[in-house]
């Protein structure tokens, strides 16, 4: 078993403490340091995997793979506790989340609204760049850098941690975490290790030493106040600022996109016919005037108001992964707070029924909880998405705090917030003309917004559509649904029509605006719980107010009494009298009758068999930890056959010295050293005094042939001239075989399985 040196053990350390410096980087990502956890449990696994392996003498492929198995089995309570079996063992889900976090947590982290809580496997990001830095590190300091230590070797052993410390940045925000200390400390760690661990090129005498020491002393102080001096100057001259910091997040564009589902206003009318008395939803703790949020729409192309696209705008319109904790919005005024649970019935959707501005969001059933990596939430709209859609059965708790709504007085002086918006198009000209009407000669933004306001709900009608209406109303607020609104002789419309028209007619007078959708309920005063229907449907406009918040307007009318157009009636004209035919009875035919054919039955025999699904979880759960545990062991089981045969397959000379560089290989996979460039018999006397200093030297009665006695048989078959033949070649395999299971035995049943991952090739 080979000794780890004094000088190793200081330069793990060293690496150890570089990487938790370097990877303290992300905390800016995770809001706080409990992600250490993870990462000095990557840090650990992967030294102690590199120490086993160099102690027992295991090859760097074997090693590798330990490293593997000890990642997956291992990781779970410091990265997922939560889908731990027994809090500490792996489970399918847990070993999946190790995998899935290793190659797609990279790619999740930059789209994730910090603090990233979501996905599930999220902290395996940190674990596995410390496990993956550790590992590479650890076995470059045991087996790389004691065969010539020189500067630039050195070096090398810092290049992973230098790319923790990247890493830290790019996956981080724009508020960088202590980077001046982090940075300084760092570099002086770094520079001095290089300095104490340079060999001397020339020996000297103990005097000598001691000024050699003395001098080492002198520099490395000199180099940490020249880093801490640099690094302080440096980083006040030209560090970043938070604006101008370059971060992936703020590159990358969020993968979910709005515009591949259908516009929700688009849906409007289907709540108020068909889904009318349809109860959709039951919210525990609302409070009354609440209005539930289903969606932001503020992108219109002349068809429909849609929910802006990624990329469209830099200050709406973004949805992130996040996890339960939902990031704050950018521009609110929030007041009282709502804690409420929201149970799903007859709604199917991928938008969330959410209340103002959500601080926190849990989601409670099993299928959906499964599914938090599909949450995504907007924090500048207060609107949420899963992704892969909410239907019935589904429950969440969110807490949140919901816009002050100011008086007109307050917001007299306030200025329209200057929000950036996707660009309307192809609005027509009607509704431009109208909005300017309804504004009239108002100075303040405040009052034109309420004129307009006003003056589409005294002038306007509100009609569903439905057939109890006294007149039609048709869907839609694309641009001809909008012309036939102000055309006609009467507007008639319901929230669909009245929203877009506000909205838009604010958006041509320069003022950010957007369409919300959602319910308005009737809640009571002692009224726990309600339940929402599809006739509870509504829309408003909403507008921001700087340093206040998005102010919310209500156009639709109340009214629904449509005044009547009065056209004459035409004048009858008496016609003559035609004799009509006399009308054929239609005779029913009583003896036809449908009948109905049950095909249930064949349907059961059509249907394929299924494995259960618990079966496929069990034995994922057991075969995936077998898999990492003895596929390693089958791989270097088949190479050392093949290594066998090919020795075997040589001419007799040469097969005959194979069978000794067999033997030899046999001992050092049971963890002997035999000694490089030394004859036959100085090899087996060298065994033979390793076996009996480990008390493990085989006896006469196992059946073994001393080293030494098979050393000199094989040097007479290579030395002394004549042809060999072919049954010399057996009996010195057979001799060589018996040996190696003679000390195999000896040895033990760890040593023995340990062997079974050790690839020897004597040379």
């Amino acid at each position: 078993m080979t000794r780890i040196p004094r000088t190793a053990v200081s330069d793990l350390i060293v690496l150890a403490v570089l990487s938790l410096l370097a990877i303290a980087g992300y905390e800016t990502s995770f809001g706080d340091l409990d992600f250490l956890l993870a990462a000095a449990a990557g840090l650990v696994i992967g030294t102690l995997v590199a120490v086993v392996g160099t102690m027992l003498r295991l090859g760097v492929l074997t090693t590798v793979l330990l490293g593997l198995a000890a990642y997956f089995v291992l990781g779970t309570p410091f990265t997922m506790p939560g889908s731990a079996l027994f809090v500490v063992l792996p489970s399918l889900t847990s070993l999946a989340g190790l995998a899935l976090g290793a190659v797609y947590g990279w790619a999740d982290i930059v789209t994730i609204g910090t603090p990233v809580e979501a996905p599930y496997y999220v902290a395996v990001v940190p674990y596995f760049a410390a496990w993956a830095v550790s590992l590479a590190g650890s076995m470059l300091v045991l087996r790389w850098l004691p065969r010539r230590r020189t500067v630039l070797r050195s070096a090398v052993i810092l290049i992973g941690p230098v790319l923790l410390f990247i890493s830290g940045i790019l996956l981080g925000t724009d508020e960088a975490f202590f980077a001046g200390v982090r940075g300084v400390a760092f570099a002086v760690i770094a520079l001095v290790w290089l300095a104490w661990r340079r060999t001397a090129d020339v020996e000297t005498d103990e005097t000598g030493a001691r000024r050699l020491r003395s001098q080492k002393l002198r520099g490395s102080a000199i180099v940490v106040a020249g880093a801490v001096a640099i690094g302080a100057v440096a980083g006040i001259a030209v560090a970043p600022v938070a604006p101008d910091r370059f971060v992936l997040r703020d590159q990358i564009v969020p993968p979910f996109d709005p515009l591949e589902f259908p516009s929700p206003l688009a849906g409007f009318r289907n709540y108020t016919k068909d889904l009318a008395e349809e109860p959709l939803f039951t919210v525990t703790g609302l409070q009354p005037g609440d209005t539930i949020r289903l969606a932001s729409m503020n992108s219109y192309t002349g068809r429909l108001w849609n929910v802006a696209g990624p990329g469209d705008s830099d200050d709406d319109g973004g949805y992130a992964i996040t996890g339960p904790t939902l990031p704050q919005p950018p521009l609110a005024t929030l007041e009282s707070a709502r804690s409420i649970e929201i149970d799903i019935e007859s709604y199917d959707d991928v938008w969330l029924p959410t209340i103002g501005y959500g601080s926190d969001l849990q989601l409670e059933d099993a299928d959906s909880a499964a599914r938090t990596g599909d949450l995504r939430y907007n924090a500048a709209a207060g609107t949420a998405v899963l992704t892969s859609g909410v239907g019935e059965g589904a429950s969440y708790r969110l807490d949140a705090r919901v816009q002050a709504e100011p008086s007109d007085e307050a917001l007299a002086d306030v200025p329209i917030a200057m929000v950036e918006l996707p660009p309307v198009e192809n609005v027509p000209d009607v509704v431009t003309a109208k909005g300017e009407e309804y504004a009239g000669d108002a100075a303040t933004p405040i009052e034109q917004l309420r004129n307009i306001e006003r003056g589409l709900k005294t002038n306007g009608f509100l009609s569903h559509g439905l057939a109890s209406d006294a007149v039609a109303s048709r869907a839609g607020h694309g641009a001809d649904r909008l012309i036939e609104l102000f055309t006609r002789s009467s507007m008639v419309g319901d929230e669909e029509q009245y929203a877009a028209a506000m909205a838009l007619m604010a958006r041509q007078m320069g003022y950010p605006a957007r369409v919300v959708m959602g319910f308005a309920p009737e809640i009571g005063e002692d009224q726990d719980s309600v339940e929402v229907l599809g006739d509870d449907v509504t829309a408003w406009v909403e507008v921001p107010f700087e340093g206040v918040g998005w102010v919310s307007f209500r156009p639709t009318p109340d009214e629904v009494d449509v005044p009547q157009e009065q056209t004459p009636k035409p004048k009858s004209e008496p016609q003559p009298q035609v004799r009509q035919p006399p009308r054929a009875e239609a005779v029913e035919d009583d003896l036809l009758s449908t009948v109905e054919i049950d095909d249930t039955d064949d349907e059961d025999k059509d249907r394929d068999f299924r494995i259960p699904g618990w079966v496929w979880v069990a034995t994922a759960s057991l075969g995936i930890p077998l898999a990492i545990v003895f596929l390693p062991m089958l791989f270097v089981g088949l190479a050392k056959s093949r290594r066998r045969r090919k020795r075997r397959s040589r001419p007799n000379e040469v097969a005959a010295a194979a069978a000794w560089d067999e033997l030899v290989d046999r001992y050092a996979e049971l963890g002997f050293e035999p000694p490089d460039r030394s004859s036959r018999l100085q090899t087996a006397r060298a065994l033979e005094r390793q076996a009996s200093e480990q008390g493990v030297a085989p006896n006469d009665g196992d059946g073994g042939l001393a080293l030494t006695a098979l050393a000199a048989s094989v040097d007479r078959d290579v030395f002394d001239g004549e042809q060999v033949a072919s049954e010399t070649v057996l009996t010195r395999w057979n001799e060589a075989d018996a040996a190696a299971a003679a000390v195999a035995a000896a040895v033990g049943r760890t040593r023995r399985f340990i062997a079974r991952y050790r690839l020897r090739r004597h040379r």
